[in-house]
């Protein structure tokens, strides 16, 4: 059986998700052949790299990324920091011919994800950026019901991202609301772009947007302490920090294909926890997803007798997609965590089938052109 050795770079929360898929959970669902290694971790100091070595179960650990890269036993590079590193990184890696699983975004924009797509197509390494919410079966099998024209030919697509992790003025200043780190806010730097992702797998290129964004709170309290903080909590510190960052963004779309559609995303809709939703309409049918109920698709199919039309749900299990690995019950429920598995299983089937993997970092520079055309859209409307 053959043996690759990961290294992370990060130790927050998604440190935890990733790692809890490398450390057997993708064998144990798919046995893809492959036994990950979790070899070494990267942090900024030496506590916090020797704390997430020991949480995550990395052989050793570091406090200098580029020592992680360089180590010639690394195989894969998973990189999970900030925004404003991820370029860096991933051209590094991709230099030292290694593998590499980036989170998302791929860049603040477009002239980073440009010049990370040319180092690893240059490097011929496999790469993935993490839009790990596209492989949620149910999304998998909305998207088997369009590419067998179930629905017709798409006619409207509508996406929301909201949350209300940061509704509260008094939650703090995360490195989320900084253009500088983030690149930018509710949209690209957070959570607008898994939706734009939707919309790419589901629909198609988009070649047009018109845009509005908005910053609710243009101020927080700063920080302290070195992990991200998330949620409504309300922070010790009395000194604030500007904002400047969007915290919500609207935009109508216009795809390639003749389609249109919309795009919400707010991290300030309060009762809203992880409502990631989409409705797509074509000429025969109509799909409904939300990822707050992850294991049901909502579906509407006009050929349907007019007594028994409606929308139905189908419990997303065995025979759909990825349900040969996954628990063997419709509706027995999934979680994030095995969300992140597929996503690595995709990841590790890509090396051994030498193919490209989905979505790519390719992909992740169209989503970043996306979101640079509707920042430029939204500057004159922000009101």
């Amino acid at each position: 059986m053959k043996s690759l050795n990961v290294g992370m770079i990060g130790g927050g929360f998604m440190a935890k998700a990733h790692s809890l898929a490398i450390s057997g959970g993708v064998n144990m669902f798919f046995d893809d052949g492959i036994v990950l290694n979790r070899k070494m971790i990267a942090e900024v100091n030496e506590e916090m790299a020797k704390d997430a070595a020991r949480r995550f179960g990395y052989e050793k650990y570091t406090t200098n990324w580029r020592t992680l890269v360089e180590d010639p036993d690394i195989d894969i590079v998973d990189i999970v920091t900030p925004n404003n590193l991820h370029m860096e990184m991933a051209i590094a890696a991709a230099n030292a011919g290694k593998h590499i699983i980036c989170e998302k975004p791929l860049g603040r924009n477009s002239n980073e994800t440009k010049k990370i797509l040319a180092a690893v197509e240059k490097a011929n390494v496999k790469n993935l950026v993490a839009f790990n919410y596209r492989k949620t079966p149910a999304v998998a099998l909305a998207k088997k019901f369009i590419d067998e024209g179930s629905i017709g030919k798409i006619l409207n697509f509508r996406g929301t991202y909201l949350q209300d992790w940061s509704a509260d003025p008094e939650s703090p200043l995360s490195w989320r609301f900084k253009k500088d780190v983030a690149g930018s806010g509710a949209l690209g730097g957070d959570i607008g772009t898994h939706v734009i992702d939707f919309a790419h797998f589901l629909v198609g290129k988009i070649d047009e947007v018109m845009s509005m964004s908005k910053t609710w709170i243009k101020d927080r309290p700063i920080q302290t302490g070195g992990l991200d903080t998330l949620g409504n909590k309300s922070a010790e510190n009395t000194e604030r920090g500007v904002v400047d960052v969007d915290d919500e963004i609207s935009t109508l779309l216009r795809f390639k294909n003749g389609a249109v559609g919309s795009i919400e995303a707010t991290r300030n809709a309060w009762g809203r926890n992880n409502f990631l939703t989409f409705e797509i309409h074509g000429e025969k049918g109509s799909l409904y997803f939300n990822y707050e109920r992850r294991d049901e698709l909502q579906v509407f199919f006009a050929e349907d007798g007019d007594d028994r039309r409606g929308f139905k749900t189908v419990y997303t299990g065995t025979p759909h997609p990825y349900g040969e690995g996954l628990w063997p019950i419709p509706a027995i429920g999934i979680g994030y965590s095995e969300v992140k598995i597929i996503e690595m299983h995709d990841f590790l089937q890509a090396i051994i089938q030498d193919k490209e993997c989905e979505p790519n970092f390719n992909e992740g520079h169209k989503i970043a052109q996306v979101s640079d055309a509707i920042i430029e859209s939204s500057k004159n409307k922000n009101g």
